[in-house]
């Protein structure tokens, strides 16, 4: 049996969630990177090995991706974008959950909530980095004469100017939705 579950996050709510994350980024301020990082997979492996519903899982593949932006040097995110994609994680590397992870089936989901925020927010960086994934697997696949590199530093300065241009556009065209409809099972 499958229960499906959706609800309406207003402005109020989604503030109230921003604000924890701005908190979170202010109490791992200290943290660098690699604990920034480290913290935010142990996070992962706990969820790896525990009885957490499906749609829980689901969003913390996305949390993998933003994890894999940061790790790949190919990728080589902009300090900037590097800092947006690292604000996004601090939530994950604090210990001080809305909900503690350790309460059965619930424990999770204020995580997975933050994920899917932090994945709107991060939309433009996580479809080009998926983009530059896909194409750096097909283009090794390939094995086409002349280097890697060369044709993997042209697509990531393509893409990074494309994530750039659509995060802008994106701002400019919506500003801050007073409704965001999350859809959690």
């Amino acid at each position: 049996m499958t229960i499906e579950v959706s609800f309406e996050l207003e402005e109020p709510d989604l503030e109230y969630f921003r604000e924890h994350i701005r908190s979170a980024c202010e109490e791992v301020e200290g943290l660098g990177e690699t604990e920034i990082i480290e913290k935010a997979d142990a996070l992962l492996s706990q969820i790896t090995g525990s009885e957490v519903p499906e749609f829980v899982r689901e969003r913390f593949q996305r949390l993998r991706i933003l994890i894999g932006m940061l790790a790949d040097a190919e990728w080589a995110l902009e300090d900037e974008d590097r800092q947006n994609v690292l604000d996004a994680l601090a939530y994950f590397a604090n210990p001080h959950d809305l909900i503690p992870d350790g309460v059965p089936v619930l424990g999770f989901i204020d995580d997975a909530i933050m994920v899917e925020l932090v994945s709107q927010g991060l939309k433009h960086e996580i479809e080009a980095y998926n983009d530059f994934c896909a194409y750096r697997a097909s283009e090794a696949a390939r094995n086409r004469e002349g280097s890697l590199e060369t044709y993997l530093a042209a697509r990531r300065r393509a893409l990074h100017t494309r994530m750039r241009r659509r995060r802008t556009s994106t701002r400019k065209r919506v500003g801050r939705s007073a409704r965001t409809r999350l859809r959690l099972f």
